[in-house]
C-alpha cells in the first residue's frame, strides 16, 4: 500500500526545510488575504503542491517547487532593475524578510544535495 505524506523524514535536510518553506509560505499568502484573486489562488495550489509532490518523492512535485520559489523571487528581480535608486525603500517596505524567505527557499531547493537527491530517488 502506498502512503501518501506532508513531509518526509528520510530525506535530507535542505529538502525537508524546503517542504516547510513552502507550506509556510501557503499559509502566509491565506493569512495575507489572497490579493491577486486568481493569480494568487494558482500560487497557493502550487507551493502546497509543490511541498506535498516533493514528500511524496514526485519529480513533479520538484519541478512545481522549483518553478514557484523562482516565481517568488520574479518580483524582486523586476524592482531590482526597474530603478535601483529607491530599490531599498521599496524592499524593506514590501518585506526584507519574504525576501529572505525567497532566496532561502529557492537555495534549498536548488542545493546539490537536493538535487541529488530528487535525481536518484524521484520518480
Amino acid at each position: 500500500m502506498e502512503t501518501r505524506r506532508w513531509t518526509n523524514p528520510s530525506q535530507p535536510q535542505t529538502l525537508q526545510i524546503a517542504v516547510f518553506l513552502l507550506y509556510f509560505d501557503a499559509v502566509f499568502m491565506v493569512l495575507g488575504g489572497l490579493q491577486f484573486g486568481g493569480i494568487s489562488l494558482l500560487l497557493l495550489a502550487a507551493y502546497v503542491a509543490g511541498g506535498f509532490g516533493i514528500a511524496n518523492e514526485r519529480r513533479w512535485g520538484y519541478t512545481v517547487a522549483v518553478a514557484v520559489a523562482a516565481l517568488g523571487l520574479l518580483p524582486w528581480v523586476w524592482l531590482l532593475f526597474r530603478d535601483t535608486s529607491d530599490f531599498f525603500d521599496v524592499a524593506f517596505s514590501l518585506g526584507a524578510i519574504n525576501l529572505m524567505f525567497a532566496i532561502a527557499l529557492l537555495a534549498l531547493l536548488l542545493h546539490p544535495q537536493s538535487r541529488e537527491y530528487q535525481r536518484i530517488w524521484f520518480s
